[in-house]
């Protein structure tokens, strides 16, 4: 049996192998560090897959995240605000480290965004905005300024019939409560007002979706061919109403001025083929972006209320239109 000091000078041995191990795990930094350089953990809730935009917008998050070193949890809604509910609200289960939300409607966020902020989580708000009593339950919003791609669909069509003494437009508008649906309505009409030879006919929802948007031109078509503009909020609907308008053997881009907004290739393409007079872009292409939002909000830094992203409106007027790189979506 070892004596005692042969026990201590042991013990003691062992005391600086783990030191010495601990040291060696750790690089030698100290815990706070260590913590900073975890695994980011984000909650992203999709409002669905309605659009190509909105593939577009899903996978470059995705991808963005995969480059930033962020584990991405992502659920899509599939177009129903209850769904995303449900997604805010596993993500705090999970304890993510922040949450991503492109909510589909404007209202009924208060309560699930009150269960994130009490459990410490901030919020960061994708292409829509919402209204809440309390502005503090969302850190930021990232995304386009809607005002303004109205006004620059406005600008055009203002541009295009300067000359014209009456001019009849059908607007189809996004999902009923939506900001783009609101505010892509108000800047258009913030250009127009004033002006009286610009009226608009009829102003419908096509609920963002292709197929609503060519039921919604097979209708409006049925009461009257005697449209001058079409004012569409998104691509996808404007190549419904397309399908619907070269039906009734009228020609898109000539009987009858397209304006749309978003900027997917196939929107740009049939500008370049002259179907299409207009197309305002709205950018999906916004992950990296979001990531380093996320990254300052996870480290508990403070980011801008609205992040805007860099965009433009391509027209019938532009000698560029040949070199657009592909848009990727």
């Amino acid at each position: 049996m070892p004596n005692r000091p042969s026990r201590i000078a042991a013990l003691c041995l062992l005391l600086i192998c783990a030191l010495f191990t601990t040291a060696c795990g750790t690089n030698g930094k100290p815990p706070e560090s260590i913590a900073s350089e975890r695994t980011i953990l984000v909650g992203f809730s999709q409002l669905g897959a309605e659009s190509g935009w909105r593939v577009g917008n899903t996978r470059d998050v995705i991808a963005a995240a995969e480059r930033a070193g962020v584990r991405l949890m992502y659920l899509n809604a599939e177009q129903a605000q209850e769904n995303q509910i449900k997604a805010i609200r596993s993500f705090i289960a999970y304890q993510v480290d922040v949450i991503t939300l492109a909510p589909i409607v404007e209202e009924g966020w208060d309560t699930v965004l009150r269960e994130a902020k009490d459990a410490g989580i901030p919020v960061l708000l994708t292409d829509r905005a919402i209204s809440v009593e309390d502005e503090n339950l969302f850190a930021g919003f990232l995304g386009s300024d809607f005002l303004e791609e109205g006004r620059r669909a406005g600008r055009f069509l203002l541009e295009k019939t300067k000359d014209a003494p009456l001019v009849r437009i059908v607007e189809i508008s996004g999902t009923i409560n939506s900001t783009p649906m609101k505010q892509r309505a108000i800047g258009f009409r913030e250009i127009l007002d004033g002006d009286p030879r610009y009226e608009i006919i009829t102003s419908v929802s096509g609920d963002f979706l292709r197929s609503k948007g060519k039921e919604c031109m097979e209708n409006i078509l049925k009461e009257t061919i005697d449209i001058d503009v079409l004012y569409s909020h998104n691509d996808a609907m404007t190549l419904g109403a397309i399908e619907a308008i070269e039906a009734v053997g009228l020609r898109p881009g000539e009987d009858i001025i397209i304006i749309t907004v978003d900027g997917e290739q196939g929107a740009i393409d049939l500008l370049k083929e002259g179907r299409i007079n207009c197309v305002v872009e709205c950018t999906p292409l916004i992950g990296d972006m979001a990531m380093e939002l996320v990254k300052k909000l996870a480290a508990g830094e403070p980011i801008p209320r609205v992040t805007y992203s860099r965009e433009r409106a391509f027209t019938e007027f532009d000698d560029d239109l040949d070199a657009l790189p592909a848009r990727g979506y």
